[in-house]
């Protein structure tokens, strides 16, 4: 059964490259900004870093839907994505340059509700970030369309070390948060200039009325589904930055930062990746269902451990990377490294409504998430702080977003009997890893024996679960494969 593209080899082949190119990319990306921002950390304090974390929630609220979601029409357009990328990216740019300016304006007003007027300066520096998004929208979903991954990961990378380095000079010289801002914006122009040189073709800049009208009905259902997404993934730091200020907020930032590193090093390469290849299977329901029960049990397997090690040894953690001024972040990241665990596999369920083209589901579930979300949040700061609000927010994701999506995964055929079957036995493995991260951190005095224990035990988890489930990623690299025929799917569902 061939997809009618001619490769050679098979489609999970050219993807697994890409996976590679794009775990690479993340792996050495994460090491180098982990480092860097224990030193940023160290150096601005807990106050000038949340000043820098309410300009960042604006510049995060606006990139959410800046581009107003075409872009992702490249990645699934069934035909040759040249045909619309010069309309894309005139969309994109247009619309990038409108949303800035309304950044700009409203900068004043906004870091006040977040009661750190002192942001403003930086809330418009980091604005035109979005103008530079707007420029690299086709060209990485280019990029991301055609699994050139090396490329994509050379620009971040180049983009990441700009980044940091100029925030660290900056930072050195004593402008405060500022700095971070400033760095920002030059990694991101370097990144975009290296995006469009790999992919030049993409940018190029027309109108086409009739594709237009084709790609607003695709990407505005989805620009709405990301503002939701947003909301429900960054309200958080909206509520404590408004309910307990800049000081709590950095503390809540440092941590929930901290969170995300299982799903920068592990989910984001998978996501990059995985909704080219689903697009691909769409003429085969069952090999695509199938592909995705897959790709959930291994992403699972890789970031469960992870997760749970960062809640388990929060506090060992915390003290011993960022010092003990940073210790009350602990409290915080003990929820958000759970949360992060259920956010992981949302994101990737997410990304299969988006390749079915159910931006229904995509934006309903988001919705729901988020009317349950302020409530909780708000109650859960004033009750228990930032260590409250993260609390609420994973109560929230297990017992509200997780049913639903289980419902409308159902509706596509793919049972919650089938994927709680593929989480089973990382669920029990983190549990094994969980328990003896709390044990470490309360038996052994040193931080970092303690977090050396927590680690090894996640270490040998993930190296038991991925030989474990040696003979799904095998038949994983069939998908594709001319050769192969359709009952020997990766799994049935």
């Amino acid at each position: 059964m061939r997809l009618g593209v001619g490769e050679d080899d098979s489609l999970f082949s050219r993807a697994s490259r890409a996976l590679g190119w794009s775990f690479a990319s993340a792996a050495v990306s994460k090491l180098s900004t982990l480092a860097i921002g224990i030193v940023l950390a160290r150096l601005l304090g807990p106050h000038e870093f949340g000043t820098f974390a309410v300009a960042t929630v604006a510049l995060l609220a606006v990139l959410s839907f800046n581009e107003l979601g075409v872009s992702l029409a490249i990645v699934r357009w069934p035909g040759d994505p040249r045909e619309i990328a010069p309309t894309v990216a005139t969309i994109s740019v247009v619309s990038s340059a409108l949303i800035c300016g309304g950044c700009y304006i409203g900068a004043p007003a906004f870091a006040a509700a977040m009661g750190d007027p002192s942001a403003t300066p930086v809330v418009r520096v980091l604005g035109f970030s979005v103008i530079v998004s707007g420029l690299a929208a086709a060209p990485v979903a280019m990029l991301q369309r055609t699994f050139r991954q090396d490329r994509k990961m050379v620009a971040d990378q180049v983009a990441g070390w700009t980044s940091a380095l100029v925030s660290v000079a900056l930072a050195l010289s004593g402008i405060g948060a500022m700095s971070l801002a400033i760095g920002q914006l030059t990694g991101s122009i370097v990144g975009a200039a290296l995006f469009i040189a790999f992919a030049p073709r993409s940018l190029r800049f027309g109108f086409d009325s009739r594709r237009a009208r084709a790609l607003l009905r695709f990407g505005l259902p989805l620009a709405g589904s990301s503002i939701v997404v947003f909301a429900s993934t960054n309200v958080d730091k909206i509520v404590v930055g408004v309910v307990l200020g800049p000081v709590p907020l950095g503390f809540y930032v440092l941590a929930a930062n901290l969170s995300n590193w299982p799903a920068t090093m592990f989910s984001l390469p998978v996501r990059s990746v995985a909704p080219a290849l689903l697009a691909r299977l769409q003429h085969d329901p069952p090999i695509m269902r199938a592909t995705f029960l897959s790709t959930g049990g291994l992403l699972a397997a890789v970031t469960l451990p992870a997760c749970v090690v960062l809640a388990g040894a929060a506090e060992p953690l915390i003290t011993l990377v960022y010092g003990q001024v940073w210790q009350p972040a602990a409290a915080a990241l003990a929820w958000l490294g759970l949360l992060a665990a259920l956010r992981i596999m949302f994101e990737l369920v997410y990304d299969y409504f988006v390749v079915l083209a159910n931006t229904r589901v995509v934006f309903t579930v988001q919705l729901v998430w988020l009317v349950a979300l302020v409530p909780a949040l708000y109650t859960g700061a004033r009750l228990g702080g930032g260590s409250g609000a993260a609390a609420g927010a994973l109560a929230v994701g297990a017992f509200v977003v997780a049913p639903v999506y289980l419902y409308e995964l159902a509706r596509t055929g793919v049972t919650p009997g089938a994927f709680g079957r593929r989480l089973a036995k990382p669920v029990l493995a983190a549990l094994g890893v969980g328990g003896a991260a709390l044990l470490a951190t309360h038996l052994i005095a040193s931080d970092l024996v303690a977090v050396l224990v927590a680690g090894l035990a996640a270490a040998t988890a993930l190296g038991l679960l991925l030989y474990g489930m040696r003979d799904a990623v095998r038949s994983l690299r069939t998908v594709g494969s001319p050769e192969v025929a359709p009952d020997t799917a990766p799994a049935s569902v």
